[in-house]
């Protein structure tokens, strides 16, 4: 499957590319992920806070999505790496999931990789967007 252009916020482009350049000191498994990352961002479109969609998945948004290999319902907050809980549902930008959803809307279905092997994922919806709840981060 071709992964499409995503869209991503200036303000969370900035943020990332901080991220991607302080892991230098990183162990190989993490500067994976953040190499996957920075690949991700290269093949975003840059937008606006106020321009970008409001059923986008942004950093810090909430996203109900399926798995369609499962049929599972998770709901998961996307957040940066230093506040990821998972008993809270909050799931790291670094993690191959968190990946997967950022830059994605309602109703794309996206194949990713994850260590057990490739999974599908559904955007089922976006229950809290804080560019469109109007929340400054």
């Amino acid at each position: 499957m071709e992964r499409k252009k995503i869209f991503i916020t200036a303000k969370d482009m900035q943020r990332l590319r901080d991220l991607i350049q302080g892991g230098l000191n990183l162990n190989d498994n993490q500067r994976h992920y953040l190499t996957r990352l920075a690949q991700e961002l290269d093949n975003s479109e840059v937008v606006d806070s106020k321009d970008i969609p409001n059923h986008v998945v942004t950093m810090n948004s909430k996203v109900k999505f399926r798995d369609l290999d499962t049929d599972e319902i998770c709901v998961y907050n996307l957040v940066y790496p230093s506040f990821a809980n998972p008993d809270q549902n909050k799931i790291s930008i670094l993690a191959p999931v968190g990946m997967a959803l950022l830059g994605y809307g309602v109703g794309d279905v996206i194949e990713w990789p994850v260590p057990a092997g490739m999974r599908r994922f559904k955007i089922e919806e976006v229950l809290y967007q804080p560019e469109a709840a109007g929340d400054d981060y």
